[in-house]
């Protein structure tokens, strides 16, 4: 087991009482549930670990968490059986599935089971994290009206109504153009490597060339630093960073 701090510097949806949102990642890939850590992490929630069912099952009683990512192949129990026996303890316990399989027969066994939704791997961090900001939602762990804006310089996003704005005017920008923007505005004046732009904003283990990143900041460029002073500058053999103009 691991326990990961929530990001300081990211407010995002909270439970009630103001505290930090409580989630536990089951995965016996310690490199994904790594990853998958680090995005649920700049939610600014709460984050632990386990990598296999009995440590999960542990884990959740002393956490208490309000949400659980569970991969559904773990090495000693079958992850629908952690998710039975975390029912049997919590009964309405937010559980977003994690499998390799894409079988529709997996699939209705999971949610037969008692998940509430599912992704199949290779999957979106991003897409992961809106599913689970979306059963918290619906299990009113946190409020369904909370918005979350991120804000560096004058330049103002808003992850709810996918709002952008620079100096107070519009700026429109297409799905994965507002995935690129975020995660550089999650990460103000912060240097990103092309590798961890492709991991946070494509797939965590996307196939493709890395200068797809270069195209793409190019295209950001043209929406958020035309004729403005740059807020996006590239570090030579670094990678990009974002910072206030």
């Amino acid at each position: 087991m691991t326990s990961a701090n929530t990001d300081p510097g990211r407010v995002g949806p909270r439970r009630p009482d103001g505290s930090p949102v409580r989630v536990l990642v089951v995965d016996d890939e310690s490199s994904l549930a790594e990853l998958v850590s680090l995005a649920l992490r700049m939610e600014g929630w709460e984050i632990r670990t386990a990598g296999d069912g009995a440590g999960a099952i542990r884990e959740a009683r002393g956490f208490r968490p309000d949400a659980v990512v569970l991969d559904v192949m773990l090495p000693d129990l079958d992850g629908l059986e952690v998710l039975r026996r975390l029912r049997a303890d919590t009964p309405y316990l937010p559980v977003l599935l994690l499998t390799a399989k894409d079988a529709v027969e997996d699939r209705i066994a999971g949610l037969t089971a008692g998940g509430d939704d599912y992704v199949t791997k290779p999957f979106s961090l991003e897409e992961l994290a809106l599913r689970l900001r979306a059963l918290l939602r619906r299990a009113r762990v946190v409020a369904a009206s909370e918005g979350s804006t991120l804000v560096v310089g004058d330049l103002t996003l808003d992850e709810e109504s996918r709002e952008v704005h620079r100096g107070g005017e519009p700026v429109s920008l297409t799905a994965t153009e507002f995935e690129l923007l975020r995660y550089l505005m999650r990460n103000p004046k912060r240097v990103l490597s092309k590798a961890q732009i492709l991991d946070r904003v494509w797939s965590y283990d996307f196939g493709g060339q890395a200068n797809i990143v270069e195209l793409y900041i190019s295209y950001l460029r043209k929406k958020i630093d035309a004729d403005r002073k740059p807020m996006i500058h590239t570090m030579r053999g670094a990678g990009y960073v974002l910072k206030p103009a």
